[in-house]
Order: structure tokens, then sequence, then C-alpha cells
């Protein structure tokens, strides 16, 4: 009876915190990164009080490390690319091999204009929760960093003694993944600035440098990633006329900026930190995002990585061996 009242809680928190939950899971996967740092400090003689602040602000910082240049990228050039929107013709000829082409755009200049007007509409009105929901996650970050020692007890008492150790390998599967996805996304991001740095210099771009940071920033933005940088140079050269640029920036960019990096560097580490072959991440990396959004490219892997501890201590369970490899 009491499982049965713990379930229908659950699902009555579930509903109501509804608006919350990706905000309550990102600050506890960000809190299972962060231990290490709480203890380097308790462990130099500082209290937990001061290991907990401690993390917790190294964890902030690394959040808006991440978030503000891309904002304030943005932000910065809100009237040059206003203006540039608006100054775009309605028609973009395109000359290729001695043909003429023209190009009606007056229809997707439209969408965007309205696009840009509904974003800046829904960050206006979005403000004061992005503020609510990021002092929900230091408060959050800081409590569990706080007294970690009781949340592990809790989880230990909910089970029998005799599965203590299925409750510790579920634990050390999370903590791998979740330090892999992070470690990876970083990796990623730094492997992205660099390779596209390179690219975008050798193309001849002035702004070499502001585009290389922003497409390695924009590696934490899932599916788009630094693709949406190379398409718009592409596009703005085209509305130039100059249609060699374009298909030089969209053929090096996407292959070598958008695919490369992921191609190389994220399976590769993945499969090395987490012991999860660079397929299965990919599974749930992908499946997590398409079905749940943004969040989905820490929850998808992780439920992904906890399928295959789970299979792994059922076959142990049942005296299965793992096949040897041929």
């Amino acid at each position: 009876m009491l499982l049965g009242v713990l379930l229908a809680v659950a699902l009555v928190a579930m509903f109501v915190l509804a608006r919350v939950l990706a905000t309550v899971f990102f600050a506890i996967t960000v809190a299972y990164v962060l231990y290490p740092v709480r203890q380097w400090v308790l462990n130099r003689g500082r209290g937990r009080r001061v290991s907990a602040a401690v993390a917790t602000l190294v964890g902030f910082l690394a959040v808006l490390l991440a978030v503000v240049p891309i904002v304030g990228a943005l932000y910065g050039r809100r009237r040059e690319f206003i203006s540039f929107i608006r100054e775009l013709p309605p028609e973009v000829p395109v000359s290729a091999y001695g043909f003429e082409y023209t190009i009606d755009v007056s229809y997707v200049l439209g969408l965007i204009q309205d696009g840009l007007t509904t974003i800046a509409v829904g960050f206006a009105s979005a403000a004061p929760v992005v503020a609510l929901q990021g002092a929900l996650f230091v408060l959050l970050v800081y409590a569990l960093l706080l007294r970690p020692h009781d949340i592990r007890a809790a989880a230990f008492a909910f089970f029998p003694v005799g599965y203590h150790d299925v409750v510790i390998s579920f634990h050390e599967r999370v903590r791998a993944t979740l330090y892999a996805i992070y470690v990876l996304q970083a990796a990623t991001a730094f492997g992205t600035f660099l390779i596209a740095y390179v690219v975008f210099a050798m193309l001849g771009y002035d702004s070499a440098l502001t585009l290389s940071v922003l497409s390695g920033l924009l590696q934490f933005i899932p599916v788009l990633g630094p693709s949406v940088v190379v398409l718009g140079l592409a596009g703005y050269q085209l509305v130039l006329g100059n249609t060699g640029a374009a298909i030089l920036v969209t053929a090096f960019g996407l292959i070598l900026v958008g695919f490369l990096p992921d191609a190389i560097i994220r399976t590769r580490l993945a499969a090395f930190t987490a012991g999860m072959p660079g397929s299965l991440y990919f599974v749930g990396f992908v499946g997590g995002i398409l079905t749940i959004g943004i969040v989905g490219f820490i929850a998808g892997p992780l439920v992904v990585a906890l399928l295959l501890e789970a299979g792994q201590l059922l076959s142990a369970e049942m005296g299965v061996e793992p096949a040897e490899e041929g």
C-alpha cells in the first residue's frame, strides 16, 4: 500500500512540477559531475557548506561560460542582422556554369522576419521564468552537494541489503556516463573551434575567430550545431552573388566543421570514457533530442547506459558469460 501511495504521489508531483522537471534533471546531473570538486575542497579542510558552495559556483560559471557568449554575440550583432534581413532583395539572381537563375525569396524573408519577432517577444516574456529556473538550478545543485551522503543512504534504504551492489553498479554507470557526456561536449566544442578557425581562415573570412568561437559554442545546441553558421555564411554568399564561395563554404563547412568533430571526437571519446559503443551513444543522443527536446542530449545516452547496465547485471545474475570477440 505504501508503494502504491509513493507511486501515486510521484505521478502527481511529475504533473505539478512538469515545467521544472528539466531544470531538476539538469541540476542532478551537474551535481553528479561536480561531486569530485566538492570532495577536493572538503579534503583541504573546508567545511561542507563552503565545499558545496565552491562546487556550485564552479558549475554555475561553467554554464555561464557556455551560454553567455552565444547570447552576447547574438545580442551584440542584432542590429546588423536585422538591417541585413530588411535590406535583402525579394529576388536573388544565381549564376552557375553559364546559366542564370532567379530565386524568389520574398516568402522566406517574411517567415524569417516573423520568426525573429516571435523569438524576441518569446525571450522578453520568458525572461522572468528563465531567471526563476536559474535560481532553482543553483539552489538544487547546492542542496544536492551539501549532503550527498544522505541521498546515498536514502537510496540504500529503499532497496534490500542484498541489492545494494546493484544500486552501486547503476550509480557508477550513471557517473561514468555523465562524465563522458559533459567531457564529450567540451572536447567536441574545442575541436570544432580549432577546425572551424582553420577552415574559415583558409576561405578568407576576416571574422574567422568569431565564427569559429560561435561554431564551437553551438556544439552545445543539439542537432543544429555549427551547421547553422555554415549555412548562414552560404546564404550570405548567395545573396552577394558569390555562388562559388557559397559552394565552397557549404562543402568544406558541413564536412569539416559540422560533421568531422562529431564523427571523430564524439564517437571515440564516447566509447573510451563511458564504456559505451559509439553507435549506442548516438542512438540515445538523437532519440533523446527528438523525444524530449534539448535535455534529451543528456537523458537519452543516460537511459541507454542504464539499459546496457541492466542487461549486463541480468546476464551476470543468470550466469551468462559474455561472448568473446573472434
